[in-house]
């Protein structure tokens, strides 16, 4: 949930952390939820929706959250995919088949950090879970990443020797928007990526997508959408 939501009207992102927004008939500079690139839905001119600060010390007073593209509204805010899978798993809406405990937030593993671990009783092991929120769209298919993540490619290497250890590996695409069909790799971003994730199926690392509800001043999981990797480079990557 969100408070304090007003609209505004995107101008142009200064910086990874910074953007100018026309809101209340002014220009502001605000801040940006995402470290992604967005490309193509922070384009100028579209209708935007920002939570205003109670913070009387904070540098901007907006945060942009959400950016409407061709009439659906999709939600930037990077933080709160690993809190949506975080709460959907405590609250057992997902994964009840596991009977999850000992849910956890920031695991360390290797040279990596999980976005959450648990045990599962029905396996008796620990499970790794790293979580991916998604908001490229492109004739309703959900795509990742829409830049190239030498971070995310680490993951899902290490989630993949996880597996190989014994440990149960799951990696989670959480799309912030709702009308989409389907999830897949954006192949042309990010090959690398790409390989590994393609790699980490046949490992038998367990894939998952999710879409979302969007409302002005929330978001809300919904339901499991399917994935569909195209397997172009697997066959010759080797970790």
């Amino acid at each position: 949930m969100y408070s304090n939501i007003c609209k505004g009207i995107f101008i142009k992102r200064l910086n990874r952390f910074i953007a100018l927004v026309y809101v209340n008939e002014s220009l502001e500079l605000v801040h940006v939820k995402t470290t992604g690139r967005c490309k193509e839905i922070l384009q100028p001119g579209v209708l935007c929706y920002l939570e205003k600060s109670n913070n009387p010390n904070r540098k901007t007073k907006y945060s942009l959250i959400s950016v409407e593209k061709n009439h659906v509204l999709i939600n930037i805010d990077s933080q709160v995919p690993n809190q949506i899978i975080y709460d959907a798993i405590t609250k057992n809406y997902i994964f009840q088949h596991l009977q999850t405990k000992n849910i956890k937030r920031e695991v360390p593993y290797g040279s990596s950090r999980f976005d959450i671990s648990f045990y599962s009783q029905t396996e008796d092991k620990n499970y790794f879970l790293e979580v991916k929120g998604v908001t490229l769209e492109e004739n309703r298919v959900a795509k990742f990443p829409d830049a190239p993540t030498t971070r995310g490619t680490k993951h899902v290497k290490e989630l993949i020797q996880a597996k190989r250890s014994g440990f149960g590996s799951i990696i989670l695409f959480l799309v912030q928007l709702e009308e989409v069909d389907y999830f897949t790799l954006n192949y042309s971003s990010d090959q690398e990526f790409s390989k590994a994730l393609e790699l980490a199926e046949k490992e038998n690392v367990s894939i998952f997508a999710y879409n979302t509800k969007i409302q002005s001043d929330n978001i809300e999981l919904f339901k499991e959408i399917p994935v569909i990797l195209n397997e172009k480079y697997s066959d010759n990557f080797r970790i």
